[in-house]
């Protein structure tokens, strides 16, 4: 079994930064695909940005991507999401998720994640 806490979320001014965080507990932590995906009232689910299994390769969704970065810290079990220049449309609950077993675009399907943290939320004002 494996837990996912998530913390970091907010109030911030379009422009502004937060960073999110997710410990990890349970099982290696090198064991699972890492993700981070958002939710905004009256929307599906959404990917934002992932790790690979080895945690050598990175992805982003496109409406984040130069203004995201996934990293995670080995010895702490912990995954973060830095995010800059937020505009109102990052507005959503955030959550980290963790998957045993997708592979390839699957990993980009909130339906393929096994483990999933109880999220936070980030509010960007205009």
């Amino acid at each position: 079994q494996v837990q996912l806490v998530e913390s970091g979320g907010g109030l911030v001014q379009a422009g502004g930064s937060l960073r999110l965080s997710c410990v990890v507990s349970g099982r290696t932590f090198s064991s699972y695909a890492m993700g981070w995906f958002r939710q905004a009232p009256g929307k599906e689910r959404e990917f934002v940005a992932r790790f690979t299994r080895s945690g050598g390769t990175t992805y982003y969704a496109d409406s984040v991507k130069g203004r995201f970065t996934i990293s995670r810290d080995n010895a702490k079990n912990t995954v973060y999401l830095q995010m800059n220049s937020l505009k109102p449309e990052d507005t959503a609950a955030y959550y980290c998720a963790a998957s045993g077993d997708c592979a390839g675009y699957g990993c980009y399907d909130p339906v393929k994640y096994n483990y999933w943290g109880q999220g936070t939320q980030v509010t960007v004002s205009s």
